[in-house]
C-alpha cells in the first residue's frame, strides 16, 4: 500500500463551487483520492505523506478533453485552406484506410500528448469504421490504458453516404442495424458506470449530414436504455445550418431537439451558430456543449456565444477536437482559445481567466456526467490533477498564477490520475515519447498511401 503524496507550499485552485483558492496551499492524495485540499501547511495527520515541493507552482484539478478525434492524429496538415465540408471530402479517402495498428499509434501520440499539455480525462469521438477494418473502439482504448488517462471513447457513426444524400463516400459508412450492434457490443464489454471508472461508453452518431434521422432516434434509445451519454456534432458551420434548413426544415438546434437530443444526458460538439432560443432551450434542458475554438477557427467555422450560454445557465466544456483541425493538439491551449475568442466577439469581459478554467474542469465534468467525482479539488473526489510551474521564465512576475496558466505561459510539472503520475518533471512516465513519434510519423505514411 502506498503512502499518502502531499503538495505543498503551493497556489491551489480547487474550482469548487464557491471557486476556493489558497495562495499558500496543499493538496493530499490517497487510495486514488483527493484526502485533504486547503490552506497552509499539511496537516499533522498526514506528517508521513511523500511530499512535493509546490512553491511557484499552480495546482489546479485536471483537464477534461470533451470533443476529439484521435485517429486524426496521423492526418495532420491536410486542407489547410478549407471550411469543414471541402476538409472533409479531402480526408474521408484517406481515413478510409484506417486499421487497428494505425488507430493506435494515432490514438497512443495523441493522449499522450493530451496529458503532457494537462489532460487527465479525454473523450474521443470515433465515427469511421471502414468495412473489415477490424475492431477500432478496442485499439484506441488499449492506448488509453497504456498512456493512464481516463477515458470516454464515443462509439460514432455514419449510415448517410454519398449515394443517399449524405456528405461521405459510402466506402466509411455502415448500415443502421451493425450501427446499433456494435453500439450496443461497446457498451457491453467496455462500459463502467463505477465512481472511479478509468472508461465509460457513449454512443455518438456523427452528424446530421452524415447519419439520418432514424439512427439518431434508435441510438438515444438505445443510450437511454442502457444508462450511457449521447454526443453528437451540432451547428459548427452556416453549411450544416443550411443543409439541415434544406432538407429537414429545422435549424440543426432545432433538428437536435425534434430528435430528442437536447436532454441533461446528452453533450454537443462545436454549437457555434446557435439563435438565442437555441442558447435558451440547451440551458433549460441541462445539454452540454464541448467548446472547440482552436478547431473553429482553423476551420474559419466561427465563435461560439459560449457567453450567452454560460450567462444562461448552460453547461460549457472545451476540447481540443480531432488534430487534422487542430494541429497543435494542446489541451492548456483551450483555455486560451476560448478567453480569446470571446473577446473577439464581446469585448475584455466576455471571458475570464477563471471561466476558462472552469469550463475545462468541472464543465468538462458535468459535460460527462461525473461532477461528483472529479473537476475540482474536493476531498472524496478521484485524485486527478495537474501541477503547473509558474516560475520559470515565460510565468515569473505575472501577477495571478491563474492568469498565468490562460493568458500566459505555464509548464506542465507533474500531472495525476487517480493518483498515479503520469507525468514527472515535465516528462512522460507511462511511454517513451519518441517511441510515440516514429510510430507515429509510420502511421502517417501508411494511411497517406506512401508506403
Amino acid at each position: 500500500m502506498t503512502s499518502p503524496v502531499a503538495i505543498e507550499g503551493c497556489y491551489v485552485a480547487t474550482v469548487d463551487q464557491a471557486g476556493s483558492e489558497y495562495p499558500s496551499g496543499h493538496v493530499v492524495m490517497d487510495q486514488g483520492r483527493v484526502v485533504a485540499a486547503g490552506p497552509g501547511p499539511v496537516p499533522a495527520e498526514f506528517g508521513g505523506a511523500t511530499r512535493i515541493d509546490g512553491s511557484g507552482r499552480l495546482v489546479t484539478p485536471g483537464l477534461v478533453n470533451t470533443h476529439s478525434h484521435l485517429y486524426q492524429w496521423i492526418t495532420r496538415g491536410y486542407a489547410t485552406d478549407d471550411t469543414l465540408f471541402g476538409w472533409l471530402r479531402t480526408l474521408y479517402p484517406i481515413w478510409a484506410r484506417l486499421t487497428p495498428e494505425l488507430m493506435n499509434a494515432a490514438a497512443s501520440a495523441n493522449l499522450a500528448w493530451l496529458a503532457l499539455t494537462g489532460c487527465t480525462t479525454s473523450t474521443d469521438h470515433l465515427y469511421v469504421f471502414p468495412a473489415g477494418a477490424g475492431d477500432l473502439l478496442e485499439a484506441e482504448i488499449l492506448a488509453a490504458r497504456r498512456i493512464g488517462v481516463r477515458f470516454h471513447p464515443a462509439r460514432g457513426s455514419m449510415n448517410l453516404g454519398q449515394s443517399a444524400g449524405g456528405l461521405p463516400p459510402d466506402s466509411v459508412v455502415e448500415d443502421h442495424d451493425t450501427i446499433l450492434a456494435a453500439s450496443q457490443a461497446a457498451i457491453d464489454r467496455w462500459h463502467d458506470p463505477s465512481p472511479d471508472s478509468m472508461i465509460r461508453i457513449a454512443v455518438a452518431p456523427c452528424s446530421p449530414f452524415t447519419v439520418t434521422g432514424e439512427l439518431m432516434r434508435d441510438c438515444a434509445a438505445l443510450a437511454r436504455a442502457t444508462g450511457v451519454r449521447l454526443h453528437t456534432h451540432i451547428a459548427e458551420t452556416q453549411d450544416e445550418d443550411q443543409f439541415c434548413l434544406d432538407t429537414y426544415g429545422r435549424t440543426a438546434a432545432e433538428y437536435a431537439e425534434d430528435l430528442g437530443w437536447l436532454a441533461p444526458d446528452v453533450w454537443l460538439a462545436h454549437c457555434v451558430h446557435l439563435s438565442d432560443e437555441a442558447v435558451g432551450r440547451f440551458a433549460a434542458t441541462g445539454t452540454g456543449v464541448a467548446h472547440c475554438p482552436t478547431s473553429n477557427g482553423r476551420l474559419g467555422s466561427g465563435i461560439a456565444p459560449v457567453r450567452k450560454l454560460l450567462d444562461a445557465g448552460a453547461v460549457v466544456g472545451l476540447g481540443v477536437d480531432g488534430n487534422a483541425s487542430n494541429e497543435s493538439g494542446r489541451m492548456v491551449d483551450e483555455l486560451h482559445q476560448a478567453m480569446l475568442a470571446a473577446r473577439y466577439a464581446g469585448g475584455p469581459e466576455a471571458l475570464s481567466a477563471r471561466d476558462c478554467l472552469r469550463m475545462a474542469t468541472m464543465g468538462g465534468a458535468r459535460c460527462l456526467g461525473r461532477e461528483a467525482e472529479l473537476g475540482s479539488l474536493e476531498p472524496g473526489k478521484v485524485a486527478d490533477l495537474a501541477v503547473w510551474r509558474v516560475d520559470h521564465l515565460p510565468g515569473a512576475g505575472i501577477a495571478d498564477p491563474v492568469t498565468t496558466l490562460v493568458f500566459g505561459a505555464p509548464a506542465l510539472e507533474h500531472l495525476f490520475v487517480g493518483g498515479q503520475q503520469l507525468v514527472a518533471g515535465g516528462e512522460l512516465r507511462t511511454a517513451d515519447p519518441a517511441e510515440l513519434a516514429a510510430a507515429a510519423a509510420q502511421a502517417s505514411a501508411v494511411i497517406a498511401g506512401a508506403t
